[in-house]
């Protein structure tokens, strides 16, 4: 249980790095998080991201400032990679924008909670 434990906390740190990094997944890590987690100890997988998870699995709806945040941080971290990384290639820019396309698509295809 300990083990499972700390890999949940090493599987969180990746994934709120990958916040930050483009190319690294945020989503699988997190998820992968809360897995360990809830074999773990149900104190931790409550923790930081229990109620979202629970909600989503509940409900299959997503809070509206959680939907916000997420495309904000999607559009903003493509964005920053379409003007500043990938900035010679018009091929990988527009891969990058299909994929910001489909993935709100996503995010916004499912139900907004109402608290």
């Amino acid at each position: 249980k300990t083990l499972l434990a700390a890999l949940g906390g090493l599987c969180l740190v990746l994934g709120v790095v990958g916040i930050f990094v483009p190319l690294l997944p945020t989503t699988p890590f997190l998820l992968l998080a809360a897995a360990l987690w809830m074999r773990s100890s149900p104190r931790l997988h409550d923790w930081p991201l229990g109620g979202y998870i629970r909600d989503f699995r509940e409900k299959r709806a997503i809070p509206l400032h959680a939907k916000i945040l997420s495309v904000a941080l999607l559009w903003g971290s493509i964005g920053w990679c379409v003007a500043a990384v990938v900035d010679r290639w018009w091929w990988a820019q527009a891969a990058l924008l299909a994929v910001a396309v489909g993935v709100t698509w996503h995010i916004l295809s499912f139900a907004t909670l109402r608290r």
